[in-house]
């Protein structure tokens, strides 16, 4: 079945919109999306969603997660073995990480990670047929925000709430910044890390997000007032 933007789909449908984007310019394909021989094939159910020139994918509700390349997820190292560290993504299989992907890393400078640290990185390698391969440095090499996070609170969402809170034109992060500092790190993968100056903070800060999830734009800044309304009254 042929599909068109804004359509709810299923596994199998293909759209005809995509294949012709490709034949004129570059593609992206995000999640639920899958190039054959013979065209562009949807793999799950969901809403298909294009943005400007030619990004695509399905937007569907899920928490159950499939690495796909470029993303940025937070995973538990959970094992060692040689050089190679083993990393819980939430996938069906856990993905490795090698101790030279840090930046400045070399044999005798290896990096600090233990088993059981929470880890910030990048998806390098992501397929049906191969096991997730992740790295903690950029293209250029540099770390930027990857790696280790130390300290700070982790918690799980549905992963369109991780795509609600990234959106440029979502006001939850920006509201939040403004009533008190934090550092965040959002995982593709439906996880996010937080660290705030109390844990009275990082634990609002958490709500927020998770209460944010069914309201409208103007909702969530009404809430993160109130939020931080009753914050001040604790505190004084």
């Amino acid at each position: 079945m042929n599909v068109a933007i804004d359509d709810v789909v299923l596994p199998g449908d293909h759209c005809e919109e995509i294949a012709t984007a490709g034949e004129k310019s570059k593609v992206i394909l995000g999640p639920g999306l899958r190039k054959e021989i013979d065209g562009v094939f949807i793999t799950k159910a969901g809403v298909l969603r294009k943005r400007a020139p030619n990004t695509f994918w399905v937007d569907s509700y899920q928490k159950r997660y499939v690495p796909a390349r470029g993303e940025n997820v937070i995973g538990i190292v959970t094992q060692k073995a040689g050089d190679i560290f083993r990393v819980e993504v939430g996938g069906s299989c856990s993905a490795s990480l090698s101790y030279l992907s840090f930046e400045g890393a070399t044999k005798k400078n290896r990096p600090s990670v233990k088993i059981g640290d929470v880890i910030y990185a990048k998806m390098l390698n992501a397929s049906k047929d191969m096991e997730p391969e992740l790295v903690c440095v950029d293209s250029h090499g540099k770390k930027g925000r990857l790696g280790v996070l130390e300290d700070g609170f982790v918690f799980k969402c549905s992963l369109n709430l991780i795509r609600k809170i990234l959106n440029p034109n979502c006001p939850l992060l920006g509201s939040l910044k403004n009533e008190w500092p934090f550092e965040l790190a959002a995982g593709m993968n439906g996880r996010i890390w937080i660290k705030a100056k109390t844990m009275r903070e990082t634990v609002a800060v958490g709500n927020a997000i998770l209460g944010s999830e069914y309201l409208s734009n103007e909702e969530i800044k009404s809430m993160c007032t109130n939020i931080a309304s009753i914050l001040a009254g604790h505190i004084s």
